[in-house]
């Protein structure tokens, strides 16, 4: 694994063995961070009708992809109770750039805690989505 690999795989809070589904691939993604995940995992990254729980998603998402909500209700899907959803949007000033206000918005109505994003790759900002805990009884 290159430098550059490793960089992406820490920055994503990736680890050995971990199954990762991927929604939203198309063209425009990132084969480095793509490649960068199935390295540090050891796995292929899996779809969205990947029939086990994954340990996290993967969600590719450009302004023109449609309601956000419904993008990250889908990645939600057969995730275990513990995992995560990295979103990843294009670069401000890039085509298919979400604003900060909708990526918080859109969290919040899907019950998640959203990170303060971090750039990734030259076209791509990460904004890691948390599941919300319920409290403990």
């Amino acid at each position: 694994m290159t430098t550059v690999e490793q960089t992406l795989a820490d920055r994503l809070g990736l680890t050995a063995g971990q199954v990762v589904r991927e929604l939203g691939w198309d063209e425009d993604s990132d084969d480095r961070l793509r490649a960068a995940v199935e390295e540090w995992t050891g796995n292929g990254l899996v779809e969205q009708d990947y029939e086990e729980a994954a340990d996290l998603a993967l969600l590719w998402w450009r302004e023109q992809d449609g309601d956000l909500v419904d993008g990250l209700m889908d990645a939600l899907h057969g995730l275990t109770p513990d995992a995560f959803i990295w979103l990843l949007t294009p670069r401000t000033g890039l085509n298919g750039h979400v604003e900060p206000a909708d990526i918080a918005e859109s969290a919040a109505s899907t019950g998640l805690d959203r990170r303060p994003p971090v750039d990734l790759t030259p076209d791509w900002t990460g904004t890691r989505l948390d599941q919300r805990r319920a409290p403990a009884a």
